[in-house]
């Protein structure tokens, strides 16, 4: 790779880190288990407010548990740079997810003081509360509050599956605060691709120029619950008018070109002789054109009335979260792009499908991200895996593009 930016940037620091923090959480099969507020969780902010602020970076944190290390610049009245992405995981997750992007951005910290560099504006390392959304639902609820999509008592009143309130588990763990995070200036986040295309292409970033909008729904039917040695003429078992349903989550996918799940199936009274009466099952929909999703969300709701006909069971539909297609910043894309380029990084431009903090954050300020590879394209799974050259060709291109911003004449 040739040179960049001549900062003391160290892949193999940035790869020993990964893997420091991994044992934090650490589960059986090589993956990380740090849910958001949990003690693991703790353990891992602890770690990295020590190191960061051994760099003179000085800790903020705010009422959701947002942690952004401040860094000054030369120019005091230009908004900070911020860079980073998130240190909480899914159950059974990987060491990348997630946590590349806070890593990337202490490694970018460590080689500015270890050069005794400035920048012009202040830099700003953060690491979002509760991206994942696996403990507390809907995901990235800490960018979101701070960006203003839910509000306060939306985030705090959230509970998790034990009644548990986000609140009161953000105050027992230690790390509730009343600093607020400063305005910034822009937004950069460095993250496994979780998609295969990278590594397929031979090619080592991505600059991620837009994403997907998402709807997700919550789906009820309910039935009549009938001992499984009844009879199967009139049943009204919810489970057997749900399957087909979930079914038709992947067909209409499929048939528009855009992205469906189904995540989550609870079924009651859950007994092995029982035909249920109630199922519960989550929906995830995705797709580039907010016009093709709605359409897709209109195709499940009617596949779902014409199964609650037929089928003599009650179907519901629900609304859960919604986010719309977000484009990220053309002038930060450009300094991505620049800085892959005069690395001779091979590179190109990508759409992400998937929820980033970045996609909230781009909502108010200006925004980009950078995409490496993952093996196989898996994530939130033990499995997950990369290269250390993967994992420093993202340092690399980051670190360049936050400094062009920092030091750019046009301030942001």
């Amino acid at each position: 790779m040739s040179s960049g930016s001549n900062l003391p940037l160290s892949g193999a620091r940035l790869w020993a880190d990964l893997h420091d923090i991994a044992r934090i959480g650490a589960t059986p099969r090589g993956g990380c288990n740090r849910q958001t507020l949990t003690d693991a969780d703790a353990e891992g902010r602890a770690w990295l407010q020590e190191r960061a602020e051994a760099l003179g970076c000085r800790l903020l944190l705010d009422r959701f548990g947002n942690m952004g290390f401040l860094r000054p610049g030369r120019d005091a009245s230009r908004r900070p740079i911020a860079f980073g992405s998130h240190l909480d995981t899914q159950p059974t997750g990987g060491k990348y997810d997630g946590v590349l992007g806070v890593l990337a951005g202490l490694e970018i910290m460590r080689a500015l003081a270890e050069a005794g560099a400035e920048t012009e504006a202040p830099l700003l390392l953060v690491n979002w509360t509760n991206e994942e959304g696996a403990r507390f639902s809907p995901p990235m609820q800490g960018s979101g509050a701070a960006m203003g999509v839910f509000t306060p008592e939306q985030v705090l009143d959230t509970t998790d599956a034990d009644g548990k309130r986000f609140g009161a588990e953000l105050s027992r763990i230690g790390w509730k605060g009343r600093d607020t995070l400063p305005e910034m200036g822009a937004y950069l986040e460095l993250h496994i691709e979780q998609g295969p295309e990278l590594e397929r292409d031979g090619l080592m970033v991505g600059t991620v120029t837009h994403a997907l909008a998402q709807r997700w729904y919550e789906v009820e039917v309910t039935g009549e619950a009938a001992h499984g040695g009844s009879r199967m003429g009139g049943r009204r078992d919810a489970l057997m008018a749900a399957a087909p349903l979930m079914a038709a989550v992947e067909e209409v996918a499929l048939r528009h070109g855009g992205r469906g799940t189904v995540g989550i199936v609870r079924a009651y009274p859950d007994s092995r002789n029982v035909a249920p009466e109630r199922v519960w099952f989550s929906v995830d929909t995705r797709h580039g054109d907010e016009a093709v999703l709605e359409a897709m969300g209109a195709e499940l709701r009617a596949r779902a009335a014409e199964l609650a006909a037929a089928r003599r069971v009650g179907v519901e539909v629900r609304d859960f979260w919604h986010s719309p297609g977000q484009g990220f910043d053309a002038r930060l894309c450009g300094f991505v792009r620049e800085a892959a380029a005069r690395r001779g990084i091979p590179a190109r431009d990508m759409p992400t499908a998937i929820g980033h903090d970045a996609v909230y954050v781009a909502r108010r300020v200006p925004t980009a991200m950078v995409f490496v590879p993952c093996h196989g394209g898996l994530s939130h799974n033990e499995a997950e895996s990369m290269t250390p050259e993967w994992a420093e060709a993202g340092l690399l291109v980051l670190a360049d593009a936050v400094l062009d911003a920092a030091n750019s004449q046009e301030p942001f």
